[in-house]
């Protein structure tokens, strides 16, 4: 493994006892997390992407909240909460949401953006906007 290492070429994978395991991003990435990780069950998934476009689904995460960093550029993130829909706008480097558990959203990319997400991934569910 070369050092130092970049979020923006590789995903890590950190399971319930809390080790690391390093993920090359790549054409083969998700069939192979789902299979070394069957459900994902208990793990979290923390990467780095950038954008230039709007999100072209919503995703739900089933098991857990999921906390989104932007790192550069500006994102607004439109959340279907339970009491009725929220829109967060990101427009400062070091700004994040906190997605709860179980709660639809997507993201609208004014421009080139870069963002963190630690996720977690089991049974992570997406459908068409």
């Amino acid at each position: 493994m070369e050092l130092p290492l970049n979020l923006l070429k590789d995903f890590v994978v950190m399971n319930p006892n809390k080790a690391a395991t390093v993920e090359r991003f790549d054409p083969g990435l998700y069939e192979r997390l789902d299979k070394t990780y069957g459900s994902f069950e208990g793990h979290d998934l923390i990467s780095c992407h950038e954008f230039d476009v709007d999100w072209p689904s919503w995703e739900m995460h089933p098991h857990g909240d999921e906390i989104v960093v932007l790192l550069a550029g500006s994102t607004t993130f439109h959340l279907q909460a339970e009491d009725g829909d929220k829109t967060i706008e990101l427009s400062e480097p070091g700004q994040y949401v906190i997605v709860p558990k179980g709660i639809w959203h997507t993201a609208k990319t004014p421009e080139f953006s870069r963002v963190l997400f630690i996720t977690p991934g089991q049974e992570t569910q997406n459908r068409a906007l």
